[in-house]
C-alpha cells in the first residue's frame, strides 16, 4: 500500500527545485512512484515498454509520456487516494463532444502550483487588480482556469474591490478600465478571445497600465484566427507592445506564460516542454523544429506527471517553447492508438 507521508515528501521537493539536477532526480522518483502505484499510468507503460524496469531509467527524457486522449476515459489517479472534486475540458476542441476529466486527491496543491507561478512571472496577486472576461465560477464549476481566476480576484480583493468577472458586463468593465488607467493602478485583464475582440470593437483605449492575457477560445462566437493576427488587433485598439498569453490545460496543475512579444512560453521550475516527433512519438525532435509537445508537470503528483498533448510547438535552447496548434486526428500516431 502507497503511504501517504511518501507521497508528501515529494509534494515538499517540487517548489525547492533549483537545478536541472534537482528537476530530473524528482522526475525520476515521481515516474517509479506512478509506474508502480498509478494503475492506468502502470498498465499503459507496460503495453509500451513491458522491459522498462523503473529502476534502469536516471533521465526525465527516458519516461513514457501518457497520450491526453486517456484523461477522457479513465480515471487517472494514484493508487489509496480519493478524487474531491475534478476539472473538465471545455469539449470544443475538434476531437468531438467528449470531455477529459482531471480528477483532483489534493485541491490545495492546484492553488500552490497557480499561486507560485503567478508570483514567479509576475509578483504578488495583492498588487494587481484582476478583471476577467471569462464566464464566473457558478457557470464553469469545473474550470480550472476559473478556478484559479476565482483565487486570484478574492486576493486581489482585500485591496482592489473592482477586481471580478465582467463577461456580460462589457461596458461596466470598460468604465472600470479608464477609472484605473486614471489612477495608474496596475491592473491584469484575462479574457476569451471573443470578448476581448468585443471589448477592442467597442471600447478602444490606450492602456498604460494593464496587462491583457488571452486565454484563447472563441466558442463559436467569431471566425477562427490565428494568434498573431488576433494579438495585432487588440495591440492596435489598447495600443499596447505585447499582448501575453498563458499555457494551462485542465490535465496540468501548472501553467507556462509567455512573456515576450515573441510569443514564446516559460514554464516554472517544475514543469518542462519536450518535443516528441510527430510520426515517432518515442523520438524528440532537436530545437527550433516543430513536434508534438509533451508537458512533465510534477504538480500533478496525484494524476500523472508525464503527458502527451495534442498540440503542435518548438522549443528552444533556453527552454521557453511556442505553440503553433493542433494535431488533427489524421496526425495522431502510436501511443494514442492505446486509448480505449
Amino acid at each position: 500500500m502507497l503511504a501517504h507521508k511518501t507521497v508528501q515528501s515529494l509534494i515538499e521537493r517540487i517548489f525547492k527545485i533549483q537545478s536541472q539536477e534537482d528537476f530530473n532526480s524528482l522526475a525520476v522518483d515521481m515516474f517509479r512512484l506512478h509506474r508502480e502505484h498509478n494503475p492506468v499510468y502502470s498498465r499503459f507503460v507496460h503495453y509500451l515498454k513491458p522491459d522498462l524496469k523503473p529502476e534502469s531509467v536516471s533521465n526525465y527524457y527516458e519516461i513514457p509520456f501518457l497520450p491526453i486522449d486517456f484523461f477522457k476515459s479513465q480515471q487517472v489517479l494514484l493508487d489509496g487516494f480519493t478524487a474531491q472534486d475534478y476539472f473538465m475540458s471545455s469539449g470544443t476542441t475538434s476531437q468531438g463532444a467528449v470531455q477529459s476529466r482531471h480528477y483532483i486527491a489534493d485541491p490545495q496543491l492546484y492553488e500552490q502550483c497557480f499561486l507560485n507561478s503567478f508570483r514567479l512571472f509576475w509578483g504578488e496577486p495583492q498588487d494587481f487588480v484582476f478583471l476577467a472576461l471569462l464566464p464566473n465560477y457558478l457557470e464553469q464549476p469545473h474550470s480550472s482556469l476559473i478556478c484559479m481566476m476565482r483565487k486570484l480576484i478574492e486576493l486581489s480583493q482585500t485591496r482592489h474591490p473592482e477586481s471580478g468577472f465582467y463577461l456580460y458586463n462589457t461596458q461596466e468593465l470598460a468604465q472600470t478600465l479608464r477609472a484605473l488607467e486614471q489612477k495608474g493602478t496596475k491592473t491584469m485583464l484575462f479574457g476569451v478571445s471573443f470578448a476581448l475582440l468585443d471589448l477592442a470593437e467597442n471600447f478602444a483605449m490606450p492602456l498604460k497600465h494593464t496587462v491583457i492575457l488571452e486565454t484563447g477560445g472563441m466558442k463559436g462566437r467569431r471566425r477562427e484566427m490565428v494568434k498573431e493576427e488576433l494579438h495585432k488587433i487588440l495591440r492596435s485598439a489598447f495600443e499596447l507592445p505585447a499582448i501575453y498569453s498563458e499555457y494551462g490545460m485542465c490535465e496540468l496543475f501548472s501553467q507556462a506564460y509567455s512573456l515576450a512579444s515573441n510569443g514564446r512560453f516559460s514554464c516554472p521550475p517544475w514543469m518542462k516542454i519536450l518535443i516528441r516527433n510527430s510520426q515517432d512519438p518515442l523520438s524528440w525532435e532537436k530545437e527550433q523544429r516543430t513536434g508534438g509537445i509533451n508537458v512533465i508537470d510534477l504538480g500533478n503528483v496525484f494524476s500523472c506527471p508525464f503527458i502527451a498533448t495534442q498540440d503542435l510547438g518548438k522549443r528552444y535552447a533556453d527552454g521557453s517553447f511556442e505553440v503553433l496548434g493542433r494535431f488533427d486526428n489524421s496526425d495522431i500516431r502510436g501511443c494514442n492508438l492505446m486509448v480505449e
